[in-house]
């Protein structure tokens, strides 16, 4: 730490000035720069455990937002280990599994297209029957009268 720093954790003038000060506005503002006053040699340490505390919280947090990228990213996106055969294998393995997910992406779109092409195809064939239907009923029909026939060139 700095040690000429104007605010330290040290009996200077000014940290005692802000001490009473702080007693003066609000006490626990006082407590809190005495503390400082006190302790605050400590505080490095206590930042510095604090730090790789919450360090190892969060870096699990970015590697579960890593495995969301890690596809896309591909298997050098990952931090060595150190040890060159573990890293080689799991470069290996992760490529192999790169490799299945692009094939089950790839029969993905196909099933896509195989089900669209499909729907297109029933879809074309309610249509033709509708139209089909529609034309029969639209159609004029001629109402035979007794002893007519259905012939039209008879007459």
């Amino acid at each position: 730490m700095n040690t000429t720093a104007l605010i330290r954790p040290a009996w200077t003038p000014a940290t005692i000035a802000l001490m009473v000060l702080g007693f003066v506005v609000f006490w626990p503002l006082g407590l809190a720069m005495l503390a400082y006053i006190i302790w605050g040699d400590r505080l490095d340490g206590f930042k510095r455990d604090v730090n790789r505390a919450t360090d190892g919280i969060f870096a699990g947090c970015r590697r579960g937002a890593d495995k969301a990228h890690r596809w896309s990213n591909g298997p050098r996106g990952m931090s060595r280990t150190g040890n060159v055969a573990f890293d080689d294998w799991r470069d290996k393995e992760l490529e192999r599994l790169a490799e299945e997910r692009r094939k089950l992406d790839d029969a993905l779109a196909e099933f896509d297209e195989y089900a669209r092409e499909l729907r297109r195809a029933k879809d074309q064939e309610e249509f033709d029957r509708f139209m089909a239907n529609r034309n029969k009923s639209t159609a004029p029909t001629v109402r035979k009268r007794d002893g007519e026939s259905d012939n039209l060139l008879d007459d």
